[in-house]
């Protein structure tokens, strides 16, 4: 049996948990905060938790145990690959388990000469940088469908304002904008693609 076998102050190991302690905090702020505040996907926090703590643990040990780069390699494949195959995933969701990989990977590696200060301002702009999109997709999530007018001489007069206004009151949303698809003045009616802010 190896003299190391047991010896749990070993500098690697005590580094490995330093690390892992790092990646779980920011995980948390990634899944539970971030992605459940913005999603509420309850469903899926288990699994994100467990994909990125199995990454960070392969990946750590990658250099303590013999593991050559094509099996290493193979292993990030395999998820990949599998993706959750029973189940289909949003690019939303895809988004955050490919940025779950990436902060796992990036806190288990173990930089020399390179400042761990460095790392977590890493981490902070990944974390940053999906509460910016988030807010961004929100202002600017719209939904877009057709309606009919049967008021053509709204239409006939311009008032984009009074359209907009009559639109609004009819579909019970804020209407952003509209685009006239096509006009039938046999049927005195317009066909109008309209855009309102999506809420849900």
């Amino acid at each position: 049996m190896p003299d190391n076998f047991f010896n749990l102050g070993n500098p690697d190991f005590l580094g490995i948990l330093f690390r892992f302690v790092l990646n779980l905090a920011f995980l948390v702020v990634l899944i539970r905060v971030i992605y459940f505040r913005y999603t509420k996907k309850e469903k899926f926090l288990f699994t994100f938790f467990m994909l990125g703590i199995t990454i960070f643990f392969i990946s750590s040990m990658l250099k303590s145990v013999f593991i050559e780069f094509g099996m290493a390699v193979g292993l990030f494949a395999i998820f990949t690959i599998l993706r959750f195959r029973t189940r289909n995933f949003s690019l939303k969701d895809m988004s955050y388990i490919f940025t779950t990989i990436g902060i796992s990977l990036i806190n288990s590696l173990k930089l020399v000469g390179f400042p761990m200060l460095g790392v977590i301002i890493f981490n902070l702009i990944i974390l940053a940088s999906a509460v910016v999109l988030e807010e961004f997709a929100i202002k600017n999530n719209t939904t877009t469908y057709s309606i009919i007018l049967e008021d053509l001489e709204l239409i006939k007069n311009g008032r984009k304002q009074k359209i907009l206004k009559e639109i609004s009151d009819l579909t019970g949303k804020d209407i952003l904008r509209y685009k006239i698809r096509k006009i039938d003045y046999k049927k005195q009616i317009a066909v109008l693609d309209i855009s309102y802010k999506d809420r849900s």
